[in-house]
């Protein structure tokens, strides 16, 4: 941990023992200011996360009582006259700068109020028979021909060259006979991951695709082959197509289509979901009529296309071997992780409510994601063989 952050920690424990004095006080804003966003903050933050012994998340009710209170030391410290009753006018970027301030305290507060208490061993509301361990690269990949092979989990992904299929490091994948190996640049192919599996392809244009858990993508061998590139997706996938003004990038999922000439975005489409979540990174794409800018997200929901603002880093978060959770409902958190450890989600009681935030790497033991919720108090979890039940 970095000397600035060690500051603020020392800050922040006086902050959460009632003891910091107004010149502390002062000093914890002005290093809190100093980030552009909240966002900014915690991903500094986040850098250290494997030194933390808990970090957050957050529950929703937690972060409520917290931010009302420190709203109020806000408006006490700054001397604002501008806040008045409601209904009356005040400063927004007051109110912005404090929302930002207090919404980083509450994020860090809870961090040293959850360090200082956290008991030892297992917490109470997490209870293990065993333990899960995460997924891994696992991927099948289908043939023109209908043959499938089950590709190495010692490789990270396959390179499509139009003729030949490879690994990404050039390794032959063996169990393709003389005759697979030598393809038609016409023929489709599949790659599928399974739950607790994600593998990466190149494809013939150089364009590159990371699937994500219980995904399939389908393509041409030689994708540039009719005038265009198009590729079928189900379940989620990070692009970084390669540009190419005369053959446009299609990828068509279920009543969506996203048409790019180059550029780096996210699609969620799997299935069971309600709706499918297209996210820019760079450049520009346009999903069925509307045109998404960087950091923007479209949600197709019963044929309604929307557009929302984003942290695209946050939402490709998977891609670099993290989980990153903001103000996500636990059971949308249940879902990932359920496709992820490959495990069976059973709810007894109503988590409608239950709204979290927080960030851990996707390789740890599910144990240690269970662990970070249960310190909320707002739930508890039973792991029996590969079921997890939560529980009020």
């Amino acid at each position: 941990m970095n000397s600035e952050n060690i500051i603020i920690q020392n800050l922040l424990r006086k902050y959460a023992n009632h003891q910091i004095s107004r010149e502390e006080y002062d000093m914890l804003l002005s290093y809190i200011r100093k980030y552009d966003s909240v966002d900014d903050l915690t991903l500094v933050m986040d850098e250290d996360w494997q030194n933390l012994p808990l970090g957050f998340p957050v529950s929703e009710a937690r972060s409520e009582r917290l931010f009302k209170n420190i709203i109020s030391d806000l408006v006490h410290s700054e001397g604002n006259t501008d806040i008045k009753s409601a209904g009356k006018k005040v400063k927004i970027w007051s109110l912005i700068s404090m929302a930002a301030a207090a919404l980083a305290l509450i994020i860090m507060s809870i961090w040293i109020y959850t360090r200082n208490e956290r008991p030892s061993g297992t917490p109470r509301n997490l209870t293990l028979s065993n333990d899960i361990a995460s997924g891994g690269n696992k991927a099948t990949l289908t043939l023109g021909n209908g043959k499938q092979i089950n590709l190495n989990e010692a490789e990270s992904g396959i390179l499509v060259d139009g003729h030949h299929v490879t690994y990404n490091d050039g390794d032959a994948i063996d169990v393709l006979a003389d005759g697979d190996s030598d393809l038609s640049n016409r023929q489709i192919q599949t790659i599928t991951t399974p739950r607790g599996g994600t593998y990466q392809v190149t494809l013939s244009d150089g364009t590159k695709v990371w699937l994500n858990a219980a995904s399939s993508l389908t393509y041409a061998a030689d994708i540039t082959g009719h005038g265009f590139r198009s590729v079928s997706l189900s379940g989620e996938a990070y692009f970084e197509v390669s540009k190419d003004t005369t053959h446009p990038f299609i990828v068509k999922t279920r009543g969506q289509e996203v048409k790019v000439l180059g550029t780096h975005f996210n699609i969620s489409s799997y299935p069971d979901d309600k709706t499918i979540k297209t996210t820019l990174l760079e450049g520009s794409v346009r999903v069925n009529n509307m045109i998404l800018k960087p950091n923007e997200q479209s949600i197709l929901e019963n044929s309604q296309l929307s557009i929302v603002p984003v942290n695209a880093n946050q939402v490709v978060a998977w891609k670099n071997g993290k989980f990153v959770f903001v103000s996500e409902p636990i059971e949308s958190i249940m879902t990932k992780l359920s496709r992820w450890y490959n495990v069976e989600v059973i709810y007894k009681g109503d988590f409608s409510d239950e709204i979290f935030t927080g960030s851990i790497s996707r390789y740890d033991n599910i144990s240690k994601i269970l662990e970070k919720i249960t310190f909320t108090q707002a739930v508890h979890f039973k792991v029996e063989g590969r079921r997890v039940t939560v529980m009020p």
